[in-house]
């Protein structure tokens, strides 16, 4: 199996930065899919940015100009650089990570982090 360890999370002022990280525990064979989602009280969890093998990404439109994502597969991390953040941006944040992690493994994974908090104050 694999974790997903995600950091960066926190409180910060509307307009403000933050910037999501989210590493694999070990290495991963093929990484079809990398991406973002955040669940607010209440609310379904939604896709908030994805990066695909060949490098393609897509946003929400909530967050396009806004937030970026981005990879390094050296590294199996993942990153959610998040500008210009507003109130309505408070959610959980989770890592997904869709892949083999070996060449054994008969079917698709599909991996979850354990979440960040992050909170916009107006």
């Amino acid at each position: 199996q694999v974790q997903l360890v995600e950091s960066g999370g926190g409180l910060v002022q509307a307009g403000g930065s933050l910037r999501l990280s989210c590493a694999a525990s070990r290495s991963i064979f093929s990484i079809y899919t990398m991406g973002w989602y955040r669940q607010a009280p209440g609310k379904q969890r939604e896709l908030v940015a994805g990066i695909i093998s060949a490098g393609r990404t897509n946003y929400a439109d909530s967050v396009k100009g806004r937030f970026t994502i981005s990879r390094d597969n050296a590294k199996n991390t993942v990153y959610l650089q998040m500008n210009s953040l507003k109130p309505e941006d408070t959610a959980v944040y989770y890592c997904n990570i869709n892949g083999y992690l070996t060449s054994f493994q008969p079917t698709l994974g599909d991996y979850w982090g354990q979440g960040t908090q992050v909170t916009v104050s107006s």
